[in-house]
């Protein structure tokens, strides 16, 4: 008897505990589900996958209507592996969640969140959108826990995928979660390294300020390579200098971090470099020339405006030359020339008498 007629004898077994009769009033569900659970065994060992993967949906139903939630969660976290090995992605973050659930309401939520970990895992080179929820909820049944140390795990992978599709202002927000889970613990070897991340995203974000504020407040968790790297970049944004920038991102710190944030090193952009005095020849901000197409020949509006200026200027030299000025284009006109007065000769003083002089000398 092949496995796959084996399965089959299982499979009508389970249906037959299902039917009820008149001194049978419940179907047997207990039964019924260790039924499809070995109908599943046998046709997962023929390497039948798709009659082994309704099996076990038929068993999860039948332990969730005896309230065996462990049992459920268990055969919906088989599915979910039985949907990998089919290549039917589509259905792995709903099995998930519902089996997470299951593990909740049982009282098991670290099995729940291993579960979500799991299906992240097969979503998360493929499908980094689906994958990101499932990372998210493990992290927070964990914390839910005080589990820190397996939350900042969980956090990690999803910082990654954040940065992966660019939404850096998610990414902040998760390591800044990680580095307070690992503050916890006082792991301050990985919030050094965090530490470096969260500049680069903050950089990645367009925000300086943000990028120096977190250098300031975690800074002291840095070891000398770190810090060393850190004031280097921070330096040469803030000179805008564009070389000492790359070189800072070219060190080997840097290089070997995980795949995603080595990345993000490599395309961050590098500061552009503004001159306080343009160079000579060239004229800061320029826009480029204009020329009117219709400027080689003037239009008839254009010729009325200076037949009417010629004759305006025509009109203000006649009035300035009866007025006494005798050239319009200088820049002080010169004045109308007046007959100049004669000068009145002036009244001689009487001359003193020789009489005068004499008697002066006597009296001398």
């Amino acid at each position: 008897m092949s496995k796959v007629e084996e399965g089959n004898a299982h499979i009508r077994a389970a249906e037959k505990s299902l039917k009820t009769t008149l001194l049978k009033w419940r179907p047997d569900f207990e039964v019924a589900a260790d039924e499809y659970n070995q109908a599943a065994t046998c046709f997962r060992v023929a390497k039948s996958l798709k009659p082994c993967r309704d099996a076990l949906l038929k068993a999860a139903d039948c332990y969730k209507e005896n309230k065996s939630w462990f049992h459920a969660a268990k055969s919906l976290e088989q599915v979910l592996l039985i949907c990998r090995d089919l290549g039917d992605l589509s259905e792995i973050p709903k099995l998930a969640h519902s089996s997470c659930s299951l593990y909740q309401q049982h009282g098991s939520p670290e099995s729940g969140a291993t579960v979500l970990d799991k299906a992240g895992k097969i979503l998360e080179t493929t499908q980094p959108e689906a994958a990101l929820p499932l990372f998210q909820r493990a992290a927070e049944v964990v914390m839910g826990e005080d589990s820190p140390r397996q939350a900042a795990e969980y956090l990690s992978k999803v910082a990654r995928i954040l940065v992966k599709l660019k939404k850096y202002d998610e990414a902040a927000n998760a390591i800044r979660r990680e580095i307070g889970c690992h503050q916890q613990i006082e792991h301050a070897q990985s919030i050094g390294r965090l530490v470096v991340v969260l500049v680069l995203i903050q950089l990645a974000r367009g925000d300086q300020v943000a990028a120096e504020k977190a250098f300031r407040e975690w800074g002291n968790y840095c070891e000398a390579p770190e810090i060393q790297t850190l004031e280097m970049l921070l330096q040469a944004y803030d000179n805008e200098d564009a070389n000492a920038a790359r070189a800072a991102l070219n060190s080997p710190f840097i290089k070997h971090m995980d795949v995603e944030y080595a990345k993000l090193a490599r395309g961050l952009p590098l500061p552009q470099q503004e001159y306080a005095v343009p160079p000579a020849g060239v004229r800061a901000n320029a826009a480029p020339p204009y020329v009117s197409k219709a400027s080689d020949q003037p239009s008839a509006s254009q010729e009325t405006v200076e037949a009417e200026v010629n004759q305006e200027v025509e009109t203000l030299a006649m009035a300035m030359a009866a007025a006494g000025v005798s050239d319009y284009n200088n820049d002080e006109p010169q004045k109308a020339t007046t007959p100049e007065k004669k000068k009145e000769p002036e009244e001689e003083k009487p001359k003193a008498s020789e009489e005068d002089d004499e008697y002066e000398e006597g009296l001398c």
